[in-house]
């Protein structure tokens, strides 16, 4: 969803850009006027790939974010937060906006933040590690659950699916394999958030007012309990 919105937005630039320059006769506008703005469009876009690792772009896309595209930030993040309580995965913070995100170091437009030191090293018993594995892709795959069951379809989730790839990528298996256990994984998320689906809706408010991590998961274990 994000690199597709941000395809959206240079490809109207340039567009704008193009226009004007063929427009600028007619409007008595110097040359240099459009190739000044391609310099410096160029310039901050290269800054900000190198720099700001498209944290530039990622505000951008927030400020013209529609309040659904919000709305489906937040159910998404709900959707990992929820199921990361449940398999009992730390949750250090969340952040559900590109600025929320660079004021806590962080990229992207938003996320749940884990603590994922179980993926560094692993355990002597390997099945307990391929179980440890094995939940976290839940988790992962839980963002794309959670706006499948409020929406019916998920626009978000492609960061996730690369760190799915990477937590399974010391396991033996064929891209169809993978993508086999892409869909049982969500499967498995969707399930469990039906499941808890007052616990959902209510960590979801719980988020939109920006609780705390603690309050979020006692509102979690007040619904379950």
């Amino acid at each position: 969803m994000e690199q597709e919105t941000g395809l959206n937005i240079l490809a109207v630039s340039i567009f704008t850009i193009t226009l004007s320059a063929l427009l600028s006769p007619l409007l008595h506008l110097s040359p240099y006027i459009p190739a000044g703005v391609t310099f410096i469009l160029l310039g901050l876009v290269t800054i900000d790939t190198l720099s700001w690792k498209n944290q530039g772009v990622n505000l951008l896309l927030n400020i013209f974010a529609s309040s659904e595209q919000k709305q489906r930030i937040i159910y998404h993040e709900a959707g990992h937060f929820l199921t990361a309580y449940l398999y009992q995965i730390p949750i250090e913070g969340y952040t559900l906006s590109a600025w929320e995100a660079i004021k806590n170091n962080n990229s992207g437009l938003g996320g749940v933040i884990f603590n994922t030191s179980f993926l560094e090293k692993k355990s002597q018993d390997m099945r307990e590690f391929n179980l440890q594995i094995d939940r976290f892709g839940v988790v992962l795959m839980a963002g794309i659950a959670g706006e499948k069951i409020i929406y019916n379809n998920s626009q978000g989730g492609e960061e996730d699916y690369q760190k799915f790839q990477e937590i399974n990528r010391n396991i033996t298996m064929t891209v169809s394999n993978l993508e086999m256990k892409k869909r049982l994984a969500i499967l498995q998320a969707t399930t469990i958030i039906e499941q808890n689906k007052n616990a959902y809706l209510a960590l979801v408010e719980a988020m939109k007012q920006r609780q705390s991590v603690s309050e979020c998961q006692k509102i979690i274990s007040e619904y379950i309990n």
